[in-house]
């Protein structure tokens, strides 16, 4: 069953600049975030939660920043579910079947995903000039 991000109960959004330091501002941000909503610091999927993020950032900062000044990151949660997006406005979107496949974040991705029975979708904007990486795991 998938469980649409967006319908989830629990929403909050961090918009940040395109640069390093966002990577360390998203992980940090989701940590606060999530313990807000009661989730246990100490659950054991958020360290991979944490990996996955941190991943995503750091693809959009190395491959997006040009296009795309700012980026965000929307993190979600509900009934036994995480969820979270990173969202840039770079019009290319990877395949998630390409995932498993490359080399380097989008492979830990995928790898961390599968172990943790995680899924991953990218969705384009409308106007093709950007797209959000959807991640849930579950809790």
């Amino acid at each position: 069953m998938t469980i649409a991000p967006l319908a989830l109960p629990l929403r909050s959004v961090l918009v940040a600049p395109n640069v390093p330091a966002s990577v360390r501002l998203a992980r940090e941000t989701a940590e606060l975030t999530f313990a807000g909503w009661g989730i246990n610091p100490g659950h054991p999927v958020l360290g991979p939660a944490l990996l996955v993020l941190s991943e995503l950032v750091t693809n959009s900062v190395r491959h997006a920043a040009g296009a795309s000044p700012q980026l965000t990151v929307t993190y979600t949660a509900g009934s036994g579910v995480l969820a979270f997006a990173v969202h840039d406005r770079h019009p290319y979107a990877p395949e998630p079947l390409s995932f498993p496949q490359s080399t380097g974040g989008l492979a830990t991705v995928a790898e961390v995903l599968t172990a943790w029975g995680g899924t991953w979708t990218v969705r384009p904007d409308a106007d093709g000039g950007g797209k959000g990486v959807w991640i849930t795991l579950p809790l």
